[in-house]
């Protein structure tokens, strides 16, 4: 019988099991993943990784691994406009490292943090299964039984579901959840420029919805574009000319001509939040338990501070002699994570609906809010912190790079 099953074999469920096995080595661990064994490598996303999440990563022993790859963002840039506007004026800025030589956040490609991953896992001895999913499971007083695709079933005391938003083992624990459509799309690419970014980020406020710009490695940016639902499809559909074209007025000059080198993707983005992060021998992790919109770049984020959560939980109560799989045990880690969870994903939900319009009265209102930000040094340090994960009450270990 194992002693974890991951289902889910993303960046949230495979740092799970590193983290977990890492401080118990004699903890039984496996991960089982539905997609095939090299898909993975076709992924050309990349991802914000805060501060705090790459402290866990270096706890974890996969960051120095990473870093070569991670672009660091040194400064973020924050505009409110129009797509015609011939200027686009700041009104707020954020600079500066949260310690020394640890900027606030990095860009890194999502198949780099994967390959990390899968070479801890390998070195740390846990099975990752390829071409599997869950199709149902049994819960007992001792055990879960779970029933893979191929028609095998596998003991575990703990199920841990990091099986994306649309997450069938959360329906199977019968979760309910709490969720609405935004009618908005996020198109994700990557494109070259002429000039360098010099680590800046920029997140321009634009009426159908933030278009942030994220520095990659050499002169090249991944964008993540929010447009409404239909105009996205219709965007991801149109030729090469009229893609860039478009994609160039929101861009601006700034770096000089652009180039889209990556496959372009819409998204469909809404808010999900799990009703509960647990039940009995089974527990919640990343976008099963939350969706939330990409406007403060945190959804992976969310999901590093589950794993470092639950990993503290499911160490601890080890080293005790307590059942892992436990409700009681397992209801530490749901306290521990709904409020946080909760709080950033009605934040999110805000600002998107705060600046994803153009009415002219709330158009004022909010920047005069953004202006009076960029004059309180004391306000920007404390949001400085917050998008860093670094001043959070009660903060995990992994996350304040400490090992459980």
């Amino acid at each position: 019988m194992l002693d974890m099953l991951v289902v889910g074999g993303g960046y949230v469920g495979l740092s799970a099991a590193v983290a977990v096995k890492q401080s118990a080595p004699h903890l039984k661990i496996e991960v089982i993943e539905a997609a095939p064994e090299h898909v993975w490598q076709n992924d050309q996303r990349a991802s914000a990784i805060i501060a705090a999440a790459s402290r866990m990563l270096e706890v974890l022993g996969v960051w120095q691994d990473i870093l070569p790859e991670a672009q660091p963002i040194n400064r973020m840039v924050v505009t409110d406009s129009r797509t015609a506007d011939p200027v686009r004026p700041v009104f707020l800025t954020f600079d500066g490292a949260v310690e020394e030589g640890r900027p606030f956040a990095h860009m890194v490609p999502n198949v780099e943090m994967v390959r990390a991953l899968r070479g801890a896992c390998e070195r740390l001895g846990i099975a990752i299964r390829h071409g599997l999913s869950a199709t149902g499971f049994t819960t007992t007083s001792t055990k879960t039984t779970v029933t893979l695709s191929d028609g095998s079933t596998v003991d575990t005391r703990l199920l841990v579901a990091c099986d994306g938003v649309k997450s069938k083992l959360r329906d199977m624990a019968g979760i309910k959840t709490v969720s609405w459509d935004y009618g908005q799309s996020g198109i994700v690419t990557t494109v070259e420029h002429e000039r360098p970014h010099e680590g800046v980020a920029e997140e321009h406020f634009l009426p159908s919805g933030p278009f942030a710009i994220l520095p990659l490695t050499g002169n090249r940016s991944s964008l993540v574009w929010t447009e409404r639902r239909e105009e996205a499809e219709q965007l991801v559909r149109a030729d090469e000319l009229v893609f860039e074209e478009e994609l160039q007025r929101r861009f601006g000059h700034k770096l000089g001509a652009i180039t889209v080198a990556g496959s372009r993707k819409a998204f469909p983005l809404g808010l999900t939040l799990a009703r509960a992060f647990v039940a009995p021998r089974v527990a919640l992790a990343g976008d099963a338990a939350h969706g939330i919109h990409p406007i403060s770049g945190q959804g992976l984020n969310l999901g590093f501070k589950d794993v470092a959560a639950l990993a503290e939980t499911v160490v601890e109560a080890d080293r005790l002699g307590l059942d892992i799989g436990a409700l009681n045990v397992l209801e530490r880690y749901q306290s521990w994570r709904r409020f946080d969870t909760f709080r950033m994903g009605v934040t999110t939900d805000a600002l998107n609906r705060l600046f994803s319009n153009d009415i002219t009265p709330i158009r004022i209102a909010r920047d005069f809010g953004l202006s009076l930000v960029e004059r309180l040094p004391g306000l920007k340090s404390y949001f400085i912190g917050e998008a860093a994960g670094t001043s959070a009450p009660n903060q995990s270990k992994l996350l304040a790079g400490q090992p459980i």
